[in-house]
């Protein structure tokens, strides 16, 4: 399982990139751009063929599921903190959430560990050194021990998946090694290939 994250700021051909990634079996593409308004995200997503909209997770503005057939909803780690304490209140604003995914980002195994929300799957990071982040060491987290449905992020590249394998990670979290990629339809075909054999 290869989960696409957003670059925070936009690409030079961010669109065009993603619509290859797609056609080449992206199925999950996490839409994480903070400094964007509703507005700014809706115009964003306009520009993405509508037949794609199904394989997008949002980060920010749960409430585009209400407007947009979208995979589903991601909450970042404060975010889950402050809303899933009382998830029902939470939910009631969203009225298309049927069939949607929803995952969460965590940063400590003890806490993924111990979290009751029934999540889709769980992003826990650092797991190597991150590529796009400067300082952001890796902690080379083992999560064979937690039966839950873990994804791992930090410095994924087509070298070192099998090292998330063996560390118990269902699938890996990426974002620097295919945007900072020269060729990042091609490294994106060899994680896949990797996951699929």
């Amino acid at each position: 399982m290869i989960i696409l994250i957003a670059p925070e700021n936009d690409f030079p051909n961010e669109i065009e990139i993603l619509h290859h990634l797609f056609q080449n079996g992206l199925s999950y593409y996490h839409f994480r751009k903070p400094n964007k308004n509703y507005q700014e995200h809706c115009e964003y997503l306009n520009q993405i063929e509508e037949q794609y909209h199904n394989r997008i997770v949002v980060h920010y503005f749960h409430e585009l599921t209400n407007e947009y057939n979208l995979k589903g909803i991601h909450f970042q780690e404060q975010k889950r903190r402050d809303c899933l304490d009382t998830p029902s209140d939470y939910f009631v604003k969203l009225n298309n959430m049927f069939g949607k995914t929803i995952s969460s980002s965590f940063h400590e195994p003890e806490e993924l560990e111990n979290c009751s929300f029934e999540f889709d799957y769980h992003l826990l990071s650092p797991v190597f050194s991150s590529i796009s982040k400067q300082g952001y060491e890796g902690r080379g987290f083992d999560v064979n021990h937690i039966d839950k449905t873990i994804i791992g992020m930090g410095g994924v590249t087509p070298d070192n998946l099998e090292n998330f394998t063996q560390l118990g990670f269902k699938g890996v979290g990426v974002l620097g090694g295919i945007w900072n990629s020269e060729n990042p339809v091609e490294d994106f075909k060899l994680m896949n290939d990797y996951f699929d054999s």
